[in-house]
């Protein structure tokens, strides 16, 4: 329904009706001009030929040295997804199962759905502020586990994980010989420490992007740091099918690389002074919360609610949010993304509070 909800909205937009968009992640936030500005020079330079589908060395050698690993451990993509999805392709082709928390981005069961392999969940709740239950986690693990999705910070809760529950998560990966596909995309601009899946001494997977970091959604890239064999699969693949990112978008995210402190301190500022809006305004309300430790979401609930019947009937009012039923097990939570300037996102809250109590 996450996707229904979003055509309906584009669909009322284009008859002339305001819709203040809460019920995506696509930072409101223009694309930084530095960033914008070498892309266009990258083109007139003639940068927009074919070329290698594991991408340009040159960003390659610079996400090296940040991550501190090998260029041969990275592969670019199309986005963090396409990432996701041709690891969760390679490693779950054959069959097996997949251990993800939840709440989750829907992409993961989806992705899972697709290749007809069993997705197990892991429900967290707000009562214990999403944190994972390890006993219960690693009850769901069996012969036939290939692959467990982390997703830290979490998406649709905005919750950094507790890094004893990662320690306790990698251990038991480790003991049972199960990969950890590691989706950080909102780990660089959290307000909090986040510690990575890297800051261990395995073989796990890290996926993010440049989308969210750099406000670079549309621009279509991601990247992949795995052992050098998952990497030279997924290079493989990308060659027989989009070929390589244009070199032009790898251009610019090197720029973008390049002033990187500045632009994250920026986008973190704003997130950050968004979040004590939204808490400030929804704390007024009935409903419960768990305040954000990053970008870009709030995941609130309310005992009873028909998220989708309520995310309907908001949309008509001019606001779009996500049903919780859309990560999980979810019906009484809804997603609302701080992806709106100011002025709207406070009007659009007080509208949400309003419709609850109608």
């Amino acid at each position: 329904m996450l996707y229904e909800i979003n055509e309906k909205a584009i669909q009322l937009q284009n008859q002339g009706k305001k819709i203040t968009k809460l019920n995506i992640g696509d930072p409101d936030l223009a694309t930084p001009p530095e960033i914008v500005e070498a892309a266009c020079e990258a083109i007139k330079k003639g940068r927009t030929k074919y070329s290698s589908g594991f991408g340009e060395q040159t960003l390659r050698n610079e996400l090296g040295k940040i991550h501190g690993v090998s260029a041969d451990n990275i592969v670019i993509t199309p986005g963090s997804k396409w990432g996701i999805f041709s690891t969760m392709y390679l490693l779950l082709k054959d069959g097996g199962n997949v251990v993800i928390p939840t709440p989750y981005w829907t992409a993961y069961g989806l992705i899972a759905k697709t290749l007809g392999v069993e997705a197990r969940f892991c429900k967290t709740e707000l009562d214990s502020n999403w944190q994972v239950d390890l006993q219960t986690f690693e009850e769901l693990i069996d012969n036939d586990t290939r692959l467990i999705i982390l997703n830290n910070p979490c998406n649709p809760t905005s919750k950094v994980m507790d890094e004893k529950i990662v320690d306790g998560i990698v251990k038991i990966a480790t003991d049972r010989k199960v990969l950890i596909l590691s989706d950080e995309v909102y780990s660089k601009i959290s307000f909090v420490k986040t510690k990575s899946i890297l800051d261990y001494d395995n073989n796990n997977i890290l996926i993010t992007g440049f989308s969210k970091m750099f406000t670079m959604t549309g621009w279509r890239i991601g990247y992949v740091i795995a052992n050098r064999e998952l990497i030279n699969k997924i290079g493989k693949l990308n060659q027989i099918t989009f070929s390589n990112v244009p070199v032009f978008i790898q251009d610019a995210a090197l720029k973008a690389l390049e002033i990187r402190n500045k632009l994250t301190n920026e986008i973190r500022e704003v997130y950050c002074n968004r979040a004590k809006i939204a808490s400030e305004i929804l704390s007024n309300s009935k409903l419960e919360f768990s305040k954000p430790d990053a970008p870009f979401y709030i995941f609130p609930k309310r005992e009873g609610l028909d998220s989708e019947k309520f995310s309907m009937k908001i949309l008509d009012k001019g606001v779009a949010v996500a049903p919780g039923t859309s990560f999980g097990d979810y019906r009484d939570h809804f997603r609302i993304s701080l992806t709106a300037p100011e002025v709207d996102l406070r009007a659009a809250l007080l509208k949400i509070c309003e419709a609850l109590d109608e």
